[in-house]
């Protein structure tokens, strides 16, 4: 008899046995989770949306350097997610690997609050008129590098096991916790929002106020304690164990598929696919995924060329679920090149944005004036508003509406939040065109620039968690972590991406002294170089929804298969390699 009060997905305690669903996961063991997330963030934010400040005034770095050197180093922190997915997945498990780069992330934070607080690491402040400001030394450049670079790489490690290790506390194979895991999706993006919020609004303001040291300080602190707040959850959670590295389990589907490929075999509907004959698949902890007819040069991986060949050099003979593995991978990439646009535009939310703010009226009454790096939070604000208000009434009527159980697709939901991303960079052009008309730009009110941040909020909501329910959704067991981390690569690529199209836009406009983007904002064009973003956003756009139309899932090809199998049973007869092909396309 079949235990009902036992996970199906592999999961176990922390003593190693099966989970037992009374007393792990869910929302037993979500809470520990989402706080150390929440407490990232706020680390996060503090440091990346002033960073352009402090290279600025503290550094003395000319504005459109600065927004370069913030865009390499966010690229940086999210790609190195794909080194924290593999070490999660293939050693360490997902549990252990968020400890341990939290703590590197702490020590990063240590050191970054050092370089706030000591003038010796930073170069003196103007003496004269007109200022001529002192360039950093070698060494105040390496020091901030290494602090900078730590706190990337715990990112790196933290960011796409975190989403993962939450989700694996909701077991798919039961409906009601199934139900509850896109739920714990939207509360984890609410709940990053909260952090984003306090990190662009308490601690920029400390940074503002009592310096650089208080700022970068207290977010120290807060990780510290989330390390604490983490592990002792410990108890509540389901482990997934590490499941080797998916990155060798590719290449031999790849060096196989080609050796076959090239010694002429041929994959035909009688073809018989090599699967391990236990239960579970040969891949430590996974389960078994069905054969889908699609990519079918990598189910040459899996034909038995010779049957007394021996059948555990996988770099020769791969499982039929080890090539579905990969082809699960392959399947999601044409997505996730359509959405790296968005990524790239989402990068000026914290460099020209702000920057933007900077130079615009900031004066909230007589006595306060609201720091230019606060100004995202009316993104974050808009989302914690509407995330609750869609969770509770816009998710019931969709799903009245389509018969949907998550009222939209994940395919869907990321479409929205691209439409959003149009509208929201052609508010911050209009809005800096008028601008520029004032007789003095500099006293514009900063509350114009809020419906640019809003409507990007808003394009946030949609697609990110769009893309984490999409990409978690279509991973394997043994990919969760490459999964999320192949979506969160993505933001670190568009960073990349900003950085270049910032300094392509510099050369082919006049430089630093005569294009579009100057170190004095005043004299820049930028809602030019917003308009070129929107004309760049609405080709992506039609790009994604051709690309999204056509996109099949694997459980849709596993049932087109299964279908088309029954169909050839039922009617006891054969079909020719024409009608083959067209049920593989």
């Amino acid at each position: 008899m079949v235990d009902t009060n036992v996970v199906t997905n592999g999961s176990v305690d922390y003593r190693g046995r099966i989970a037992d669903k009374q007393t792990t996961g869910g929302w037993k063991a979500s809470p520990f989770i989402i706080v150390n997330e929440v407490v990232e963030r706020i680390s996060f934010f503090a440091i990346a949306v002033n960073m352009v400040l402090y290279l600025v005034t503290e550094m003395h770095q000319p504005i459109p350097t600065a927004a370069t050197h913030v865009n390499d180093w966010v690229g940086a922190s999210y790609c190195l997610t794909i080194l924290g997915a593999f070490l999660a997945d293939a050693y360490l498990g997902r549990y252990r690997t968020i400890i341990i780069f939290t703590s590197i992330y702490a020590l990063g934070m240590v050191l970054m609050t050092i370089a706030g607080s000591v003038d010796s690491l930073r170069p003196p402040p103007c003496t004269t008129k007109p200022c001529t400001p002192a360039q950093a030394t070698t060494g105040q450049n390496i020091y901030l590098s290494i602090g900078l670079g730590l706190i990337a790489l715990g990112t790196g490690g933290i960011k796409p096991c975190v989403s993962s290790f939450g989700a694996d506390q909701f077991d798919e194979a039961d409906p009601k916790e199934a139900e509850r895991k896109y739920a714990f999706f939207n509360w984890f993006f609410f709940a990053i929002n909260m952090g984003v919020i306090l990190g662009l609004t308490v601690m920029v303001y400390m940074q503002q106020q009592k310096g650089w040291g208080w700022g970068y300080g207290i977010p120290t602190v807060f990780t510290l304690l989330s390390i604490l707040i983490l592990v002792s959850g410990h108890r509540f959670y389901r482990y997934k164990k590490p499941m080797g590295s998916a990155f060798t389990r590719f290449a031999q589907v790849i060096v196989a598929s080609l050796r076959n490929h090239f010694n002429g075999v041929k994959v035909r509907p009688e073809t018989k696919l090599y699967e391990a004959k236990t239960q579970e698949s040969d891949i430590f902890g996974a389960r078994k995924i069905p054969h889908t007819m699609q990519f079918r040069l990598l189910d040459k991986a899996a034909v038995i060329t010779d049957p007394e060949e021996e059948t555990t050099n996988r770099w020769k003979l791969c499982t039929v679920t080890q090539v579905e593995e990969f082809k699960c991978i392959v399947r999601v990439l044409p997505i996730w090149f359509s959405t790296i646009v968005f990524a790239l535009c989402f990068a000026q939310n914290s460099t020209f944005f702000v920057t933007q703010a900077r130079f615009t009226d900031r004066n909230l009454g007589s006595n306060f004036q609201i720091p230019p790096g606060s100004m995202p939070v009316f993104g974050s604000l808009f989302a914690v508003f509407l995330i609750p208000m869609y969770e509770k009434i816009a998710v019931p009527f969709l799903r009245k509406s389509t018969g949907h159980h998550r009222g939209i697709t994940s395919l869907q939901r990321i479409g929205v939040g691209f439409f959003f991303s149009i509208f929201a960079f052609v508010s911050a052009a209009l809005v800096e065109r008028k601008r520029l008309n004032h007789t003095n730009p500099s006293t514009m009110s900063v509350f114009w620039l809020v419906p640019q941040f809003a409507l990007f909020g808003v394009a946030e909501i949609f697609t990110y968690v769009g893309q984490l329910e999409f990409f978690y959704d279509e991973a394997t067991d043994g990919t969760r972590s490459i999964s999320s981390a192949l979506f969160l690569a993505e933001i670190g690529v568009g960073s990349w991406l900003s950085t270049g199209y910032v300094k392509i836009v510099e050369h082919a406009t006049g430089g630093i002294e005569k294009g579009w983007l100057r170190n004095n904002l005043n004299q820049s064009r930028l809602d030019l170089y917003y308009w070129l973003l929107t004309v760049i956003n609405v080709v992506n756009f039609v790009i994604y929804l051709v690309v999204s139309y056509n996109y099949k899932g694997r459980d849709q090809h596993a049932g087109k298969r299964l279908n088309h199998e029954c169909a050839i049973e039922m009617r006891g007869d054969h079909i020719d390699e024409r009608e083959f092909r067209n049920v593989a396309l």
